[in-house]
């Protein structure tokens, strides 16, 4: 074929390949603009003054530039405990639920498994019905959980959406005579599961441990209901101090400016509220953005 009827062929084809680039770069970056910028509006905010907020003088800078918000927030000696909370409930919920997640997607994988598609139904129908608030409170009560650690992880420890994803990772990603040559060879199941399944399924590991982070740090309604007020994680925290500085006539009168005063506060702390919250998320997911990628990219394309 020559040069010119190749040429006339992209023609006759649709576009050229740097023209779609073109299209595609400016509807990616469309996109990334309506994602990213109510976070960045929100940063914006969280430095200005609230009624300049209202006034939408802080599209893009801020105006009347202050930090009272921060302060206010940092204020309060339950930060650090908050902090340091939320980051313990993080941590040990984050290992469990993967753990859990891992032990109940394995064996559901497996076609050998006697009684798999009862299993799999019982498991399935906790997605769709529950016991409720009070029912799973009494539950929590009567074992002993209730102000430990354990109550935050253990009741809603295992994600069945989670598992359903890990479980049809293992079916399609990792070939079934992987298994069968290590068990010609004399590996054990569990042998076959640490040795073999773990290591070939780290991509989606990475992908349920980000999947998990996101959730205990962002849980505060468990705290609530189960912890006491000196086990509160970050967001409970933070949820504490807008309580106690939403207006009232009682505080209003203890402010200089009254009740003006007191709502700008309140706005203000509202914003740096969320920025406080977000940052460390934020600031961890660059670091893992690779391993999300390939988590969800694992499987899509055969080779």
């Amino acid at each position: 074929m020559t040069a010119l009827s190749k040429s006339r062929q992209g023609k006759l084809g649709g576009m050229s390949d740097r023209t779609s680039d073109i299209i595609l770069v400016i509807f990616a970056t469309v996109v990334l603009l309506i994602v990213a910028y109510p976070l960045y509006y929100i940063l914006v905010a969280s430095f200005s003054n609230p009624y300049d907020v209202y006034a939408g003088k802080t599209l893009l800078l801020p105006s009347g530039l202050t930090m009272d918000g921060y302060k206010a927030v940092f204020a309060d000696e339950s930060i650090l405990s908050g902090y340091s909370y939320s980051i313990l409930y993080t941590v040990v919920g984050t290992i469990f639920s993967v753990v859990m997640i891992y032990l109940v997607a394995y064996p559901l994988s497996c076609h050998d498994l006697v009684g798999r598609k009862l299993i799999s139904i019982f498991f399935i129908i906790t997605m769709y019905f529950g016991g409720g608030l009070i029912p799973t409170y009494l539950v929590v009560r009567d074992t002993g959980l209730i102000h430990t650690i354990f109550a935050m992880f253990v009741p809603g420890g295992v994600a069945m959406g989670n598992v359903i994803i890990v479980r049809n990772y293992f079916e399609t990603s990792i070939p079934p005579s992987l298994k069968e040559a290590a068990g010609i060879d004399g590996a054990s199941k569990l042998r076959i599961f640490v040795s073999i399944i773990i290591p070939l399924s780290l991509p989606i590991l990475s992908v349920m441990v980000i999947f998990s982070m996101v959730a205990y740090w962002n849980d505060w309604f468990t705290a609530l209901i189960y912890m006491k007020a000196s086990q509160a994680p970050l967001p409970l925290v933070l949820r504490n101090i807008l309580i106690k500085s939403s207006t009232s006539a009682a505080q209003s009168s203890m402010v200089s400016g009254g009740y003006a005063e007191l709502n700008k506060l309140t706005e203000m702390i509202k914003f740096a509220s969320i920025i406080v919250a977000a940052a460390p998320m934020l600031i961890a997911y660059p670091f893992v953005q690779k391993y999300f990628e390939q988590g969800f990219m694992s499987g899509a394309v055969k080779g």
